[in-house]
């Protein structure tokens, strides 16, 4: 088992500082939901790690896989009803509803190959996995500072 571990915190306006093994993302709001634009909103960023972690994963995999792979791009979308989010609206869920993705493949395999490969790739995806799968989110508590 590996412990991953990062560190969110909040800056000006909206933007979010977050860090974890030296590297840091600024994410933020757009104007529309009262941030200044400076990065990715975090749900944006949600759709990001998907396709990343799809991406990483047939990079990883594809020559052990036998694919000579050329291109891999994914393409994601999500809806989310703001209505959860921004005003707790009973029955509206403030996260995703669904997320939908297409994987842009370039490889020398045959069609069945690729399929296979692709089915591969989302069962080993640690992120698809976890979107998936239900994982359990707990608050280890609360420290009060000052």
């Amino acid at each position: 088992m590996k412990t991953f571990k990062a560190e969110s915190k909040l800056g000006k306006g909206l933007s979010v500082e977050n860090t974890s093994r030296g590297f840091r993302v600024l994410m933020d709001e757009p104007p529309t939901l009262r941030g200044t634009d400076t990065g990715m909103n975090p749900v944006e960023m949600l759709l990001c790690t998907l396709g990343a972690c799809q991406c990483i994963v047939a990079r990883l995999f594809a020559k052990a896989r036998k694919i000579d792979l050329h291109e891999f791009r994914v393409e994601l979308e999500g809806d989310l009803d703001p209505d959860g989010f921004l005003r707790g609206k009973e029955g509206v869920r403030p996260g995703f509803k669904e997320i939908r993705y297409t994987v842009h493949i370039s490889a020398d395999a045959s069609r069945e190959e690729i399929e296979n490969f692709v089915s591969f790739v989302k069962a080993r995806c640690p992120v698809s996995d976890t979107l998936a799968g239900g994982v359990s989110v707990i608050a280890n508590g609360i420290v009060i500072n000052g």
